[in-house]
């Protein structure tokens, strides 16, 4: 009798164990919610969480925390979420740099984005945007062709780090338009552009969402955007492939993600809000303004976009060899 005691005792707690994390996602979300950003405050990624944040946090009736993690081009903070709990309270705001780009050029990661993570949906797409210094001699695309081709030295360039989207972009520029260019990595973009805003580096290439209100206030030229369309936001901006550097399209995009084996109750629970907020009108009126495109797909079609463009990534770090050590 003890044993078979012990037998029904075992299969209670069996039962218990396995209807445990079913409760835990009907229960979802009973606490603040963490959003990592692997970069450092007002670049274009934190820009768009902390557009989000409210609405977000209103929508699951949590608070939402941004959590800034920068460094090494966006992969500590993305390690941060690749090894969190799977239970939903800890989100990465993921870009082409930590989920695509990223993975592409650094030579050894502690996590894999395609197996540790999880897309919960898109949110934006955005151009990069060629900016110069205002200490620059040239205005132009044609001016800075020429500029670098006379200066005797590489022209200075900075990005919000070394293996990020647009280290990826600056390094292909360099490469298509066959000039010579100095890579300036920082700790994410808000660094890059107090030194770019000061003249101590020349260029910058980088999301049109962090660099547009430099552009309206005067204290950036725009020489050249990167998508195969112009910037609704900046429709004087020609892009480069209009300018000569065809088929050159270095668009990125922002979506949200969580760790792998997050139970699929507790994703869908983020999948609803995630798509609520993004079709609250003064949300994409916020987003517009800072010149993106809402990414409007369904969850299945975002993480066919994500494998497709990690593979893009891939082929072109190959080619230009580049790898981050």
């Amino acid at each position: 009798m003890k044993n078979m005691a012990g037998v029904f005792a075992a299969a209670a707690l069996a039962i218990c164990a396995a209807g445990w994390p079913v409760a835990q996602a009907q229960e979802f979300p009973g606490k603040p919610i963490r959003i990592v950003v692997p970069y450092a405050p007002a670049g274009n990624i934190d820009i768009t969480a902390r557009t989000l944040a409210p609405a977000f946090g209103e929508a699951l009736g949590q608070q939402i925390i941004i959590d800034n993690r920068a460094g090494a081009g966006g992969s500590i903070g993305t390690g941060v979420v690749a090894k969190a709990a799977p239970d939903g309270y800890t989100l990465l705001l993921g870009s082409s740099g930590t989920i695509t780009a990223g993975p592409a050029v650094y030579k050894a990661l502690p996590y894999d984005t395609m197996k540790d993570l999880v897309p919960i949906g898109a949110i934006q797409a955005v151009p990069l945007l060629l900016t110069a210094s205002m200490k620059t001699p040239f205005n132009t695309y044609g001016e800075f062709i020429a500029y670098s081709k006379s200066k005797g030295s590489p022209i200075t360039m900075a990005s919000s780090g070394s293996g990020t989207s647009n280290h990826l972009a600056l390094e292909l520029l360099s490469r298509e338009a066959k000039i010579p260019l100095t890579h300036v990595p920082y700790k994410g973009s808000g660094a890059a552009y107090a030194d770019l805003l000061g003249g101590q580096v020349e260029t910058m290439m980088d999301q049109v969402s962090a660099s547009i209100e430099h552009i309206r206030g005067g204290r950036l030229k725009a020489i050249a955007v990167t998508s195969l369309k112009r910037s609704p936001q900046l429709p004087n901006v020609p892009t480069l492939d209009e300018l000569g550097v065809k088929g050159f399209d270095a668009t990125t995009f922002t979506g949200l993600f969580a760790p792998a084996g997050t139970p699929p109750a507790v994703i869908e629970k983020l999948q609803a809000a995630l798509k609520k907020v993004l079709a609250i009108e003064a949300v994409r009126e916020r987003y517009r303004t800072l010149g993106v495109e809402m990414m409007d797909m369904s969850n299945a079609d975002f993480a066919a976009f994500v494998r497709a463009d990690g593979e893009r990534w891939r082929r072109v770090a190959r080619e230009a060899n580049i790898v981050v050590e």
